[in-house]
């Protein structure tokens, strides 16, 4: 037979006594049974009013929770949102006493300052650029090359196929790789050069080289002899160094490849 949890025997109603001595056990038992709800509720009032009396100010814990009071979830940190705008790179200047231009034709090139610029038109490819100091006597040249390699468009200058300049002495042809051209530079000197002043013998540096476009171009760099090889190889290896082909995006500075 069930029994409650106070120990006391449970009656079925139809055993119960309802005589009219004293009172009835039916009595009896409502008393009891109103006595354990009303300590039931004491308790439960009791409970809640110590938990939100605490100083911790600790809400209360649902019934079944597994969750104790340091447990409580603490409010995840919100995700830190990284700043991803950069600014766009500005070029940098080119070295002192050079300019950075944007050719008629397309290209970029960084020229020395204050010098002019001629155009002559070309069967291939874009027209032939020359810049020239202001008293002629150093040029660059740039154009576009018809082979299909440095290498080969050499062979056939080189070849009794093409005219040279008088004087024409070959001094050195290295390929070179510099990780951003791949192309050949033809060093020589000349008695003359079509078209420019007398100058005595000029000194010249020819490279060409595959672009970032994968066109073959060609930039040279005239000067006199007198003067010394490196001004000239200052002057064309700069030019190369901010070389940028038309029609193409390349880094503003060269030195960030």
């Amino acid at each position: 037979m069930p029994e409650w949890s106070s120990g006391v025997s449970w009656t079925p109603p139809e055993q119960q006594d309802a005589g009219g001595g004293g009172l009835s056990r039916r009595l009896v038992w409502s008393v009891v049974v109103g006595a354990a709800v009303v300590g039931v509720v004491v308790s439960l009032v009791v409970t809640l009013v110590v938990g939100r009396s605490g100083g911790g100010h600790k809400e209360p814990v649902a019934a079944g929770s597994s969750v104790t009071a340091s447990e409580s979830p603490t409010p995840s940190p919100s995700p830190l949102v990284e700043d991803t705008t950069t600014s766009s790179p500005s070029p940098s200047a080119p070295p002192a006493g050079y300019e950075l231009l944007d050719d008629g034709e397309g290209f970029r090139i960084a020229v020395p300052e204050g010098w002019t610029r001629t155009t002559v038109p070309s069967q291939f490819g874009i027209d032939v650029v020359n810049y020239r100091s202001a008293d002629s006597t150093h040029r660059l040249q740039i154009y576009q090359v018809q082979e299909e390699s440095p290498q080969a468009s050499f062979d056939l200058y080189l070849s009794d196929q093409t005219p040279k300049p008088a004087g024409f002495k070959k001094l050195a042809l290295r390929t070179l790789d510099d990780g951003r051209f791949t192309g050949a530079r033809l060093e020589y000197l000349a008695d003359t050069i079509k078209g420019e002043p007398d100058v005595g013998t000029w000194h010249v540096y020819d490279e060409r080289f595959v672009g970032q476009d994968g066109n073959i171009y060609a930039i040279a760099a005239y000067g006199p002899k007198s003067d010394g090889s490196e001004e000239q190889l200052t002057e064309l290896t700069t030019a190369l160094d901010w070389f940028c082909p038309p029609n193409t995006t390349c880094d503003p500075d060269p030195g960030t490849d």
